[in-house]
């Protein structure tokens, strides 16, 4: 009987502050993109915290109400290093998080995940496991929702504008071989919102969509 312990991951959550995340949410009013923001954090953190190939949630942020709400929930917080690159940001943050839990690799994992489903993000890091980088692409089919690797050196983020293509050239491995739905299903619009509704989104974004009657 094999007694080798399962690849476990730090899973790094990179947190907009909510005065000027998710610009293309503003049709819904400015209260209902700051709480939507909010709760599509607290959805995806949560439904990550869950999963047994997940060490630890490590979320990057300046804004310091969701920091204190995200802690609450069990993550640990570290304050953005580099605001304006979201990629730099990563890297830094993959470097703290290998200092606080060597044992552990490292994924990136984009916030706004609201139907985020523990399953599937433990079967995709479970696949991701097996290969030195692997990601998981968007509904769109051309961005990226996470990327997972087996060392610092492997952890190339290009997340932002073809970013799937370009982790494609960086020799990653595109997780496309399970279903996981509501993973590839980010939120940018209150198009997307209502796909992720119909998905089934987590306990807060619920409320909030509720709340607002969206």
């Amino acid at each position: 009987m094999s007694h080798e312990r399962p690849v476990r991951f730090c899973v790094i959550v990179p947190v907009k502050a909510a005065a000027y995340a998710k610009s293309r949410l503003s049709p819904l009013g400015d209260l209902a993109r700051r709480e939507l923001v909010a709760a599509f954090a607290a959805d995806t953190v949560t439904a990550a915290l869950r999963s047994p190939r997940v060490g630890a949630v490590l979320v990057v942020t300046d804004d310091h109400v969701l920091a204190s709400g995200l802690r609450d929930l069990g993550a640990h917080v570290v304050p953005d290093g580099a605001a304006d690159d979201l990629n730099a940001s990563l890297a830094q943050a993959a470097a703290e998080g290998h200092r606080r839990w060597p044992e552990l690799r490292t994924a990136a994992l984009c916030a706004d995940l609201p139907a985020l489903d523990t399953h599937q993000l433990t079967a995709a890091l479970e696949v991701a496991s097996r290969h030195a980088a692997a990601f998981v692409s968007d509904t769109a089919g051309d961005g990226t929702t996470m990327l997972a690797a087996a060392s610092r050196r492997d952890f190339l983020p290009r997340f932002g504008p073809q970013s799937r293509d370009a982790h494609l050239a960086d020799g990653a491995h595109e997780i496309d071989e399970i279903d996981v739905p509501t993973l590839h299903r980010d939120v940018d619009t209150p198009a997307d919102l209502a796909d992720a509704v119909a998905l089934g989104v987590g306990r807060r974004t619920t409320t909030v969509t509720r709340s607002l009657r969206l």
